[in-house]
């Protein structure tokens, strides 16, 4: 048999035993020959070679004997040798080895001591460790799920008041339009109206002031117009800013399951105590988000609510500057006032129209 730096222990000791067993084996034959009478040639056995070979010039017999005995008995020592060579040498590498792995056990049981607070470690420590494990996972899908029904239950309250605040605001634009239209149907009617009465006056000079009096009171409702369209630009933005919120929230929602997924699978690795260490944090994370992303929905609620006062103080003003206008223009066009009539509902126009830019 072979023997390498690979062979197992088991192979050597067979390789050792097997040497044993020719080393008994000669040494038995060896003192058979020794009781069968010859003794005399026993200085022979221990010499070299060359005195073999003299004492088979003596007895020619056993010469041949002799000097196969004692070569055999050479190849012998020398295999036993390196038997007994190879095995010191695995014996070294396997105590080694032993010894290294005594150590990392040590370091293990005590790196478990420390996470988990053990004072004796047996066989049923690991299965402990697992009853623990399990019984904490249940505890925190638990807690996820009675916390997901909560999170849930407040965006449907939440896109239910937002549902409610879109349709007031909807209903208020259609008012507001509506009211515009009656507006402007009525000033076309009053217009005409006033034109019939005007014709009685000088037509050039009564052309030239319709004009400049059209031309000035397009400009006011134009700066009007503008100024109402910068108003729903602005709501249309904060109404955008309000959805992006509200996708973040679901999004958080679908982050912190996955997020929990993962910390559950890595905690199969590692041990329940890591796993929920790593779980409380990133949950920590994840609810100042949420938190976060609640106080900007409800800053929105408040611009929103604040525009819509904004707006309906803009319409009541609106509405008194038109009549105001409606009023004077009146006056001008039948004649009982004069151009000072016209500058006075220029300047009340003019007044309405800044107002809403210093609200701002």
């Amino acid at each position: 048999m072979t023997i390498n730096s690979k062979s197992s222990k088991a192979e050597i000791l067979a390789a050792y035993k097997d040497l044993e067993k020719q080393k008994k084996s000669l040494e038995a034959e060896i003192r058979q020959q020794d009781k069968s009478g010859l003794a005399a040639n026993a200085p022979a056995v221990s010499q070299s070679k060359p005195e073999i070979e003299t004492g088979q010039n003596t007895n020619p017999d056993l010469a041949p004997d002799l000097a196969k005995t004692i070569q055999s008995l050479e190849k012998i020592q020398g295999s036993f040798g390196g038997a007994v060579s190879n095995l010191s040498e695995q014996l070294i590498a396997e105590a080694t080895e032993l010894e290294a792995v005594k150590i990392a056990i040590a370091a293990e049981t005590q790196d478990l001591e420390n996470l988990h607070q053990l004072t004796d470690i047996d066989e049923s420590t690991i299965d402990f460790l697992l009853d623990q494990y399990q019984a904490s996972s249940k505890k925190f899908t638990a807690e996820y799920e009675q916390q997901q029904g909560a999170d849930r239950q407040a965006i449907e309250a939440l896109e239910q008041r937002w549902a409610k605040e879109q349709q007031a605001h909807d209903k208020l634009v259609a008012t507001r339009n509506e009211d515009y239209g009656k507006n402007r149907q009525r000033e076309q009617a009053e217009y005409q109206y006033n034109l019939e009465l005007g014709r009685n006056l000088d037509e050039s000079e009564h052309r030239q002031q319709q004009k400049l009096k059209q031309q000035e009171l397009a400009e006011v409702f134009q700066q009007i117009e503008q100024q109402w369209q910068q108003q729903e630009a602005e709501i249309a933005q904060q109404e955008q800013e309000y959805a992006t919120a509200a996708a973040k929230i679901i999004a958080f929602e679908s982050e912190l399951q996955d997020k929990i997924k993962q910390g559950t699978e890595e905690g199969k690795g590692i041990g329940a105590y890591q796993s929920k260490v790593k779980t409380d944090l990133r949950e920590r994370e994840l609810e100042g988000e949420k938190q976060n992303y609640q106080l900007r929905i409800e800053s929105l609620e408040h611009t929103i609510k604040h525009q819509a006062s904004r707006v309906e103080k803009l319409s009541q003003q609106l509405d008194s500057s038109l009549q105001q206008v409606q009023n004077l223009a009146v006056k001008a066009i039948e004649g009982t006032s004069n151009r000072n009539s016209f500058e006075a509902v220029k300047a009340i126009a003019m007044e309405q129209a800044k107002t809403p830019q210093k609200g701002k």
